[in-house]
């Protein structure tokens, strides 16, 4: 073999570790984000809980972006591919109404048993892997596909457990297994606007920047028509006003897991990234049942479905990841991308250069400006305000399983971040 073709193999090696570490890195941020959707518990509006967690989420996904790159670089990287603008705003506006559904399914099943249901999301994903980016083409299909019914089969059992869950909501369990489905749906259709975006090139911190006028501006018109409108979410706001806080953490904390999935995606492409991240699923069962003492009334029989379900699918979904992608599937991976440069009149090698982890558009030395300190500030001032009025809520929690799952998204947080900076510099 040529030092070249060493070389090369040693690179996609370590971008596929790197992917694989960003999927689970990804997992436990966003299981901590869906924590504050227990509000709902609380006799919050679904809408409500939504819209609070998306606001987060627009303060967020400015103020990252702006801390590692700047808004040169986003405004540099947006300007030579306009057209993913319109696909970006896609993709919120599909994550907001998969949010919402979340809080629905939260709200009638509980987070340990929703969390695996919406999971379905990474078979979505995985067949518009395939489908649309000739992801998996050349691989071996046993174990994508024995993953693929491990990942269905762990989900019935789930769905099976949820008729031991006791509610007298409208619709009781029915109504949360639905709206699980749906956001998975929701979930899984929303991974092609991100695969799109990456194989032609983009820095995931400029695509989640866009995103969020999608979901803010979704999330907001699904408040106002569904939830009574304006001046009845304005009142519902302030009366929310001592649980925003923690809407807004929620809401930061999907920004951050988010970012991690969106680098899993790049990397090792959605049909991996996705079920992957999904292990996030084993995060909210510990959240739900260590921290916020769902089940705990369940007999044994409905323990046993849900822990049974859950590692099923965490088996079905590592199965599927841990396939390095063939070097027949990466020539398949380089024709979707020669597809896109040839639609949209990319730079070939710009684009090559940028799936490799290279980051072609730190040769033109974008500068900081002074706005970006006001950013910053005015993001951290937000929190601050919203820290000061925050008050604690009728949701009984372990605080010593809290502190351990915290420090551990911390620690995946430090970890996933520097081996980024230190292989790609956030490209």
């Amino acid at each position: 073999m040529s030092a070249a073709g060493s070389k090369a193999r040693l690179s996609a090696h370590s971008l596929h570790v790197l992917g694989v570490l960003c999927g689970l890195a990804a997992a436990t941020w966003l299981a901590a984000a869906e924590a504050p959707t227990k509000l709902v518990t609380a006799g919050f509006s679904p809408f409500l809980i939504s819209l609070g967690m998306v606001a987060g989420v627009f303060v967020a996904r400015w103020t990252v972006p702006v801390c590692l790159k700047g808004t040169s670089y986003v405004l540099m990287d947006l300007g030579e591919k306009p057209h993913l603008i319109v696909w970006a705003v896609l993709a919120g506006m599909l994550w907001a109404v998969g949010n919402t559904l979340t809080v629905f399914a939260v709200r009638n099943v509980g987070l340990s048993i929703a969390f695996p249901l919406w999971n379905i999301n990474s078979l979505v994903g995985l067949f518009w892997g395939w489908l649309l980016f000739n992801e998996l083409r050349g691989s071996g299909w046993g174990r994508v596909v024995g993953g693929a019914v491990a990942i269905v089969g762990g989900a019935c059992l789930l769905a099976y457990a949820t008729s031991q869950h006791s509610n007298t909501l409208p619709g009781g369990a029915a109504l949360g297994i639905v709206s699980a489905l749906g956001a998975g749906l929701m979930f899984g259709t929303m991974y092609i606007p991100y695969r799109k975006a990456y194989i032609s090139g983009m820095n995931p911190l400029s695509f989640v920047t866009v995103f969020t006028f999608g979901e803010l501006g979704t999330v907001c018109t699904l408040a106002m028509v569904f939830d009574g409108g304006l001046h009845h979410v304005m009142a519902e706001l302030v009366r929310a006003r001592p649980a925003l806080f923690w809407l807004f953490l929620g809401g930061f904390c999907w920004v951050v897991g988010d970012l991690f999935q969106n680098y899993a995606a790049k990397y090792i492409g959605i049909a991996r990234g996705i079920p992957l991240s999904n292990t996030n699923q084993l995060w909210g069962l510990a959240w739900g049942v260590l921290v916020f003492g769902e089940l705990a009334e369940q007999g044994v029989m409905a323990h046993a479905l849900v822990f049974t379900g859950s590692i099923i699918m965490i088996l079905g979904a590592a199965a599927i990841c841990s396939a390095e992608a063939s070097e027949a599937e990466q020539v398949s991976w380089k024709a979707a991308m020669e597809r896109e440069c040839v639609r949209y009149g990319l730079d070939r090698e710009r684009v090559e250069s940028s799936l490799l982890g290279e980051d072609p558009l730190s040769r033109r030395k974008p500068v900081r400006h002074w706005w970006e300190v006001l950013i910053v500030g005015s993001a951290t001032a937000i929190f601050v305000w919203l820290a000061a009025g925050a008050r604690h809520q009728a949701i009984a929690v372990n605080l010593s399983w809290m502190a351990v799952l915290v420090a551990t998204t911390l620690v995946c947080l430090i970890a996933g971040g520097l081996l980024l900076w230190k292989r790609t510099r956030f490209s």
